[in-house]
């Protein structure tokens, strides 16, 4: 195949992983077993899905880029042909999760190094579709990592830190420089391990009304919470003020200062079942 086809595509956010180090370290943070099914995103020229397959996992690998399908094609037929590793040519963000099944029909693990430019919109994807999933182990940009991680309060605190919060348990693992990558980022990746909770940190009764009220909370950063509801969600003033002084949050905070406890109290306001609640225009 033409090596010009298989070069990294930066309109993809394709940085290629290279450092053998770090595939090692990898496949320790994703606890895998023989006979895991793995879903890899983004496997670009197949280093860190030789080294899943290599542990025994079954992998699912999702590529956008039709030449590297056809190169990974070539380069794991062995383990096309078995059965091992199927390699689907189409954009993550367009397929649904919950269609992805091997015919043990268990729960699968991720283990990807994300392309960069779509590692924020996949998270709010695997959040939402987490029900497929038991275990992450992603790579991202450092900052997407410490987003994920961030606690209220601190200035990469949003609304991705929250939702991800209540639904994994997240830790950040490790760093991995530039130059572990072809060709190099301009930027220090990390490496963080998601595990689906049981149940949701807080409570949440309508979990489309939690994430449009978090998502509230953030729309406006420099807003007090009492404005960035009115604005985000529709409210009129005198209603959004009551709803704040009633669960006992003051008008005039932030977004950002905001816990996962309190999120949860300011969304179960809004239940409709609740009489007398509003209701989210």
């Amino acid at each position: 195949m033409n090596e010009t086809l298989l070069r990294p595509k930066k309109r993809l956010g394709q940085h290629f992983l290279t450092d053998k180090n770090i595939l090692g370290k990898i496949l320790a943070v994703a606890v895998l077993e023989k006979d895991d099914e793995v879903l890899e995103i983004g496997p670009g020229q197949g280093a860190l899905t030789q080294a899943l397959l290599a542990a025994g996992a079954r992998v699912i690998a999702i590529e956008a880029d039709g030449p590297l399908c056809s190169y990974l094609q070539e380069k794991f037929a062995a383990d096309v042909q078995s059965g091992q590793l199927s390699i689907i040519h189409s954009d993550a963000l367009q397929l649904s999760f919950k269609e992805l099944t091997f015919a043990s029909g268990g729960k699968l693990k991720v283990v990807a190094n994300l392309p960069y430019n779509i590692s924020g919109p996949v998270v709010a994807k695997f959040i939402e579709q987490r029900s497929v999933f038991s275990r992450m182990t992603l790579m991202f940009q450092k900052e997407v990592a410490l987003r994920l991680s961030a606690s209220s309060g601190t200035k990469d605190y949003g609304a991705l830190s929250v939702l991800a919060q209540t639904y994994m348990d997240i830790r950040l693992e490790f760093d991995v420089e530039p130059e572990s990558f072809f060709p190099p980022p301009k930027v220090m990746s990390s490496v963080v391990s998601m595990v689906v909770r049981d149940a949701p940190a807080v409570p949440v009764p309508d979990e489309a009304i939690y994430a449009r009220v978090v998502k509230a909370g953030f729309a406006h950063r420099r807003k007090t919470l009492l404005n960035s509801l009115r604005d985000a969600l529709g409210l009129k003033k005198e209603s959004a003020l009551e709803l704040l002084t009633g669960v006992g949050i003051a008008p005039q905070r932030r977004g950002e200062t905001l816990g996962l406890e309190e999120f949860s109290v300011l969304a179960a306001a809004f239940k409709p079942q609740k009489q007398g609640a509003p209701e989210i225009p």
